[in-house]
Formats: C-alpha cells, structure tokens, sequence
C-alpha cells in the first residue's frame, strides 16, 4: 500500500514537471514527446522505448531540459511498479497470495511458469540500504526516498521482491543450485575436467578462463593481470553452452563487461577448443533427432531416448526425447526440412509467444541441448520440493532454480542446501550444490 501510494505522487510530480519542462498537454505520450525531443536532438529517435533512451542518454552534448525529460520518461515507463497492483488484486482474506506458479507452464521444457505476480521475472535489488527503504516505503514517505534514493520509481521497482514476508513466528529460508546448467550439461555430455572443477573448488568461470587461455588457475585471482581473463570465462560460460556464437556473446553482456567485439570469435574457439564433447553433444543431438524423424526408428545417445510417437490415422505425431528421470519432451507434427544453412532440421508445431496460434518452428542440436538441460535441472528441482516436502516444511514459491521455504525459527540455511547436494538416483555421477541465506523478507542475495 505503501509503494502505490508513494509510486502515485511520484507519477503526479514527474507529470508535472515533465508538462513544465515541455509544455505538452500529455508528455508521456510518445506522439507528442517524441517530436519534442527529435527537434532539439542531433540525433533524431525512431521510437521511445526502454533501450533507446537508455542508448540517447549516452550522448554527452545534450541540451540540460532534454536530458532530464529522457529521464522522467524513464522512471515514468517503470512498468515493474505494476507487480505492487498484481500483488493487491490477487491478495487472499487472510493476506496469503496463491496460484503464483503454473505446474508446467513452459510446454517446452516442462519448467514451471509464473502466474499473476508473475515471480519468473522479478526486477533485482542492489540498494545496499533495503531495511531502510522498505521501512520508507510502509511509512508512505516519499520526501524520504526522493531524498536519500533520487530515482523513486526505481527504489520502488528493487523493493517488489521484499513485499513478500513469511507467516509469524517463522522465516524465509532461501536456496537455489548453484551453475545447475554447466553442471547438468558437462554431467550429460561427459566434459570431465569441467565435473572435475565442480567437484573440488567449484569455481567454473576461473577453470574456464584457465582452459581456454592456458594460465594456470591460481593466477587468474584479485590483484593479479590475469584476472581479467575471468570475464572472457564467464561469458563464455554463460553464453556458449548452446552453440551460441558471437551474437550469444553480446546478449549475454560481453561488450557491457568491456570486452571488444573483435575479440569474442577467439572466445568463441576457444571455449568450444576447451570443451570438445559439449560441441560432440550438440551434434549427436542434432544427428538423433533428425534421424529418428527421418526413420521413425528410435535413436539412443547418453541416457536420453528420442522416439517417433502417436496415432498417425488422426495426424497426431511427436517427436520425443525421453529424460533421464523418464519424463518425455514433446514436439508436435516433426517434419524435416532444409533450414537457412541448407542442411535438414527438424521442424515442429508450437505455439507462437506473440501470435498465440499454432505455427511452425524449426530447431537444431544446441537448441535441443538448451531444452534437454534446462528439463533436467527442472527435474532436479523436483526431486529438492519432493525432499524438503519429506521434511515436513513449506515451499511458498519457487523461481527457476530457488526454492524459498516459510521455515521454522530452527531451520537453517545448511539443511536446505544439503537436501539440494543430495545424490539423485537417476542422474549418477551429476554433482549438485545449493548456496543461499535467511531472511525476514525475500529479496536476492
């Protein structure tokens, strides 16, 4: 109540100075604002949204009044303020909110999908202060989070995660899996100096950065020049899995991190160099896949299965990947096809994210290899809910791979993360480890 009360003085006063500043009836209409601004630019804008004014704030010579107006259309296009409404429109009598996830939401992967709050994409916190803003926010005290904080609508948009508190007399304890993804994908494909490097010291983007550049791992640490190679390993990490190139290098960061853009195709050599079987993964997957659509003949590689499936007199097929845990992935109507690069690919039905009609996509074996890991961390996640269930503790909600639990007083953070490092017994070998906090509030750590 608190931060919508606060989020509509802020919108009132950054209306008010916007229309002061511009003299526009309604400045944060693009219609009318973007001629304003293009009109006083040297550069002129195509549109208004989050990225390019983000990228027209860059520019150093700018008239003072056109800076401050990109900015007010910032904190004015906070859509994240939104939650605070989901939150008390779906509010239950005795102040529980339910329904928060959708047990298979993601048809592709079978991971669970975030209903009304919508958890899966909740804005990060980095206020070093969150006791006190959140103390400002119940107090409805705009002055003083103008004051101390200067951008409101962001301070509000950290301190969504913090609206969520355990029951009385209990505290939230939350874990996730740490790098869960490289260590299902180095598990399946077999890449034994990366299971090598979670099963001792566990720091990935350090051992990968000393893989690819040949640097022996205890120089790349604070204080030393080759330091800096543990970006390139991070990045690499991060974005490569999945036959990504220099383009998943850039989505991921890579020229954010300072990193040239002449440099990311040797990054990209050099980890697929450093991990040969992730790269022979990719292309047994592509290669099973095509063939099983090809001959209708199922196709083994490592402990997935992929099978040709259905009632063909009613036109229903699928193609399925069988998992380790014996969950099956689906991909309706498979048909081959020659993609852009005039080699054949499987080609399916889905369901268009912006059409939401049924149409026809095609994939390839690092997509595939996406969809596999990222099912079989969805099922190891499974197994943790199954096992913190068996002890009798709550999991209120869960966001990709964190549980937060309304624990008990006595619970610790320990006990959680040693149910997460627990062996499962379909996935021999895989070495999992959880890390996580207590709180009187959820946030992330």
């Amino acid at each position: 109540e608190g931060a919508l009360y606060i989020d509509a003085v802020s919108n009132q006063k950054l209306t008010d100075e916007a229309v002061g500043i511009t003299g526009l009836k309604n400045p944060n209409s693009t219609a009318q604002l973007l001629p304003w601004l293009n009109s006083r630019l040297t550069e002129p804008l195509n549109d208004l949204q989050k990225a390019t004014v983000e990228e027209a704030l860059k520019e150093e010579k700018m008239q003072e009044n056109v800076r401050r107006m990109l900015e007010i259309r910032q904190q004015l296009g906070k859509t994240s303020i939104k939650k605070y409404v989901a939150m008390r429109d779906s509010r239950c009598k005795d102040g529980r909110v339910r329904g928060l996830t959708q047990y298979y939401g993601a048809n592709r992967t079978g991971r669970w999908a975030g209903r009304m709050v919508q958890l899966q994409n909740l804005p990060r916190n980095y206020l070093s202060t969150l006791d006190y803003a959140r103390k400002l926010a119940k107090q409805k005290n705009y002055d003083g989070l103008k004051l101390l904080y200067g951008n409101v609508p962001d301070t509000l948009s950290q301190l969504i995660r913090t609206a969520f508190i355990p029951s009385e007399g209990h505290k939230f304890v939350v874990a996730d899996f740490s790098a869960i993804e490289a260590r299902v994908i180095a598990w399946l494909a077999g890449e034994q100096w990366v299971n090598e490097v979670f099963a001792t010291h566990g720091m990935i983007y350090e051992a990968t950065a000393s893989q690819m550049f040949g640097v022996p791992v205890e120089r790349i640490a604070k204080g030393n020049p080759e330091y800096s190679l543990r970006q390139k390993g991070k990045v690499a990490t991060l974005a490569l899995g999945y036959q990504g190139g220099e383009g998943a290098l850039i989505r991921m960061g890579a020229l954010d991190m300072g990193l040239s853009e002449e440099e990311l195709p040797d990054i990209k050599n050099r980890w697929r160099q450093t991990n040969p079987r992730i790269v022979d993964l990719w292309y047994a997957i592509d290669r099973a896949a095509v063939q099983t659509v090809q001959t209708a003949q199922p196709q083994g590689i490592k402990d997935l299965i992929f099978s040709l499936e259905g009632d063909l007199l009613y036109g229903q097929s699928f193609l399925t990947i069988r998992l380790p845990a014996g969950r099956k992935l689906f991909y309706p109507k498979p048909f081959l096809k020659e993609n852009k690069f005039d080699r054949p690919a499987v080609h399916y039905y889905t369901i268009g994210q912006n059409t939401k009609k049924w149409e026809v996509d095609s994939t390839y074996g690092g997509k595939l290899t996406e969809n596999i890991v990222q099912a079989i961390a969805r099922d190891c996640l499974a197994e943790t809910l199954r096992r913190i269930e068996a002890r009798g503790l709550q999991v209120v909600f869960h966001v990709h791979d964190e549980v937060i639990i309304d624990a008990p007083m006595d619970v610790t953070v320990e006990d959680i993360c040693g149910l997460m490092a627990e062996p499962i017994p379909w996935a021999p070998g895989l070495i999992l480890k959880g890390a996580g906090f207590e709180n009187s509030y959820y946030m992330k750590d």
